[in-house]
C-alpha cells in the first residue's frame, strides 16, 4: 500500500477489501501444503495442526480466513525425478493427504470438483478445496492413469514440472518434445473431454503454444508471472498472454520472488552456477533426501558464498505491477492469483504467508482497481474458466 496514503483513506481501503472479500473471496491457484506436509511430518497430521498456528507453514486455517480464502487448489505435487510408477504412487499419497486434511477439518473444508461445487461451499462458509497435479511424470504415459486422477477429483494438471516428459518440454529442461509431441496433443484432447483443465505453467513457450493450439477449453497457468517484467524462463512471455485471451484462458499470477524481481532473478542464477560448480546442483538437492550425500566441504564453500551474497528480498508492491502487466496485456477478465505458499522457502516482503491476500487487494485498489476488477481477480475469473473446462467435458466427466 502507498505509504502517503492518508490514514483514513487506508481505513476505507481495508474497510472496502474486507467486505469485497466476503462477497467474492480469493481462489487461489496454487498451495503445496501436502507437499510440506509429507516433507516435515511424513503426513501425520497431528504433528502440524492447521487449526492453530503453525509458524514453520505458511499456511493453517487461522491465516486463511485471515486471508480471505474461499478456495484452494492443492497441489498434489511429487518431484520430476521421480519417474515411472513410483511417481504415480507417490501422486496418490499426496491426494489422499489433502483427503486427510478435508477429513479433519470438516467445519472448515469441503472437497470440491466443479464450479457449483466452489460456489455452494463458499455459500456453507466453508473452504472449497479441489487438487491440481504438478506435471505429466503423475500419469507415467497413461490415459488410463489421467483419467483415474480426474476421478478421483483432480482438476487441472500441469503438463511438466521441471524436467521434461516425453511428451512435453520443461521450461527448465533442454527441449526434446518440440513443444508437445503427438501423444501430449492427445493429453491435452484427452483432458478437455474429462473436463481437467490444462495448465501450461513450468512449460517451455514452444509447450505452451502448442496446448494453446490444441486445446478446445480455455487453458490456465496455475502459479507463473510475467517474463517483460522478469527475465526468468518460468515466466509467461507477452505473446502467450495475448492468445491466452484470445481463448479465454487465465494467467494466476504467483508470488515466488525468483519470477516477480529481476534482482532476484539475478541472484537465483548466480547461485545456480555456485552451486554447479561444487557439484550441489539443485536437481540433486532438492529431492525427497536432500543432503544425506552431499560433500560437507561444497556446503560450506555454498553457505560461504551466501553468507558474502545475500539474497535480495521481492516485495508486494512487485507482485502487484505483474498483476498490472498481465490485465494490460490479457486483460482483467483474465488474470487469477496462485501465490504457491508452501512451495518456496522465501516469499515477498508484505505476502509472507495465506493471510496476506488483502494487502495485495488493498494495493491494487488505491491503483484504481474497481470493486467488479477486484471480484474477477479474486475468484469470478477462475470460476469462468472451471465452469468452461466443464462445459467442454464429454457427459459424466464435467460434473
Amino acid at each position: 500500500m502507498n505509504d502517503t496514503m492518508h490514514p483514513q483513506a487506508a481505513s476505507d481501503v481495508t474497510e472496502r477489501v474486507q467486505k469485497l472479500l466476503q462477497r467474492a473471496p480469493v481462489f487461489d491457484g496454487h498451495n503445496d501444503l501436502a507437499w510440506a506436509l509429507r516433507k516435515k511430518v511424513g503426513y501425520d497430521l497431528a504433528a502440524r495442526d492447521i487449526a492453530v498456528h503453525q509458524p514453520a507453514l505458511h499456511t493453517d486455517i487461522p491465516r486463511l480466513r485471515a486471508g480471505g480464502v474461499g478456495a484452494q487448489f492443492f497441489s498434489v505435487y511429487v518431484p520430476g525425478t521421480l519417474v515411472d510408477g513410483a511417481a504415480v504412487t507417490a501422486t496418490l499419497e499426496q491426494i489422499d493427504c489433502v483427503s486427510s486434511i478435508v477429513a479433519a477439518y470438516p467445519d472448515t473444508f469441503a472437497a470440491a470438483r466443479t464450479a457449483a461445487d466452489v460456489r455452494q461451499i463458499i455459500a456453507g462458509g466453508r473452504i472449497a478445496a479441489l487438487l491440481g497435479a504438478e506435471g505429466g511424470h503423475s500419469i507415467d504415459g497413461s490415459l488410463g492413469v489421467l483419467r483415474m486422477l480426474r476421478r478421483l477429483g483432480v482438476a487441472y494438471m500441469t503438463l511438466t514440472h521441471n524436467q521434461n516428459v516425453p511428451w512435453a518440454d520443461s521450461a527448465t529442461d533442454v527441449p526434446a518434445a518440440g513443444g508437445l509431441t503427438a501423444f501430449g496433443r492427445q493429453v491435452v484432447r484427452e483432458m478437455n473431454r474429462i473436463g481437467m483443465l490444462v495448465d501450461i505453467s513450468h512449460v517451455a513457450p514452444g509447450t505452451m503454444h502448442a496446448a494453446l493450439d490444441e486445446s478446445v477449453a480455455p487453458v490456465i497457468f496455475s502459479h507463473s508471472s510475467c517474463r517483460a517484467l522478469t527475465d526468468h524462463v518460468r515466466d509467461v512471455p507477452d505473446s502467450a498472454l495475448e492468445r491466452l485471451a484470445a481463448g479465454g484462458g487465465l494467467v494466476m499470477i504467483t508470488f515466488v520472488p525468483d519470477f516477480v524481481s529481476q534482482e532476484c532473478a539475478d541472484h537465483f542464477a548466480a547461485e545456480d552456477a555456485r552451486r554447479h560448480e561444487l557439484g550441489l546442483d539443485k536437481v540433486t538437492v532438492y529431492t525427497e533426501h536432500a543432503g544425506e550425500h552431499l560433500d560437507p566441504a561444497a556446503l560450506a564453500q555454498l553457505t560461504a558464498w551466501q553468507t558474502e551474497n545475500p539474497a535480495p528480498r521481492a516485495t508486494l508492491v512487485q507482485v502487484a505491477d505483474h498483476v498490472e502487466h498481465a490485465r494490460d496485456v490479457a486483460g482483467v477478465s483474465h488474470i487469477g492469483l496462485g501465490g504457491d505458499f508452501d512451495g518456496v522457502s522465501d516469499l515477498p516482503i508484505g505476502l509472507e504467508d495465506v493471510s496476506t491476500y488483502p494487502a495485495l487487494l488493498a494495493e491494487l485498489a488505491t491503483r484504481g482497481w474497481s470493486d467488479a476488477e477486484l471480484e474477477g481477480l479474486t475468484s469470478g475469473n477462475i470460476l469462468r474458466v472451471l465452469q468452461a473446462a466443464q462445459d467442454a467435458a464429454e457427459p459424466g466427466f464435467g460434473a
